[in-house]
């Protein structure tokens, strides 16, 4: 690969998948012999087990991307309750900001990858302040960015709407990943067919519903990642 490369994964919602789709990804990077890091900036809901706070969605991404990295470097801000990032800094006594989160993420940013995925929380628009959301993130690093789709009742006007403020950001829509994650949706073909008429972007896999807790790897057999290489 001549270029590094770099993408911001959001999600339609929280519990969309993004972490699942997020590690799919590095371990199909990982099987194309590409070097991969990944970086979780913010996260809400962790646990302490003697080491500070680990958030799973970060651990895993640990686990599937090829180079090191510390914890602290990965996953920056951690807060133990799982709720909105700024209420979980509030009760804390803390301020979330952009340019502290860019901070962390342009540091790891220049090591030398193939590929970096920067995993976001909840949404597109979840706030990090009372003035800043995530996608000032994105904004401020000027990476192009993944959707996760959650393939559920209610979709369709998530992943559009989703669709049409990543574009209003002025960011590149990369690709998107329709990931089931209600395995007994109705109308699921059909609902796929609408979004990839109507997301301008490549699909860049259907990921079935998978036995939990579904696996990375065995989420990478559903994705072609050519469109991002």
């Amino acid at each position: 690969m001549s270029k590094r490369k770099r993408f911001f994964i959001a999600g339609t919602d929280t519990d969309a998948g993004k972490t699942l789709v997020a590690c799919a990804i590095l371990e199909a990077a990982k099987q194309q012999n590409l070097k991969t890091l990944a970086i979780k900036p913010v996260a809400a809901g962790a646990e302490d087990f003697g080491d500070g706070l680990r958030n799973d969605d970060a651990l895993n991404l640990q686990q599937s991307m090829t180079e090191p990295l510390a914890y602290a470097s990965l996953n920056p801000v951690v807060f133990a309750p799982p709720i909105a990032p700024h209420i979980a800094a509030e009760q804390a006594g803390k301020r979330v900001t952009v340019s502290q989160l860019a901070g962390y993420c342009r540091g790891v940013m220049m090591k030398p990858v193939d590929m970096l995925l920067i995993e976001g929380a909840g949404g597109w628009r979840v706030p990090l302040n009372q003035r800043e959301t995530l996608a000032d993130l994105a904004i401020e690093l000027q990476t192009p960015v993944v959707l996760v789709v959650g393939m559920k009742l209610g979709c369709l006007n998530h992943a559009l709407l989703t669709v049409e403020a990543i574009q209003r950001d002025g960011l590149p829509l990369a690709g998107w990943v329709a990931n089931q994650i209600d395995g007994e949706m109705r109308c699921f073909d059909e609902n796929l067919q609408t979004l990839q008429g109507m997301i301008p972007a490549p699909c860049l896999g259907v990921i079935p519903h998978l036995p939990q807790p579904a696996s990375p790897v065995e989420a990478a057999h559903f994705l072609n990642l050519s469109a991002l290489l």
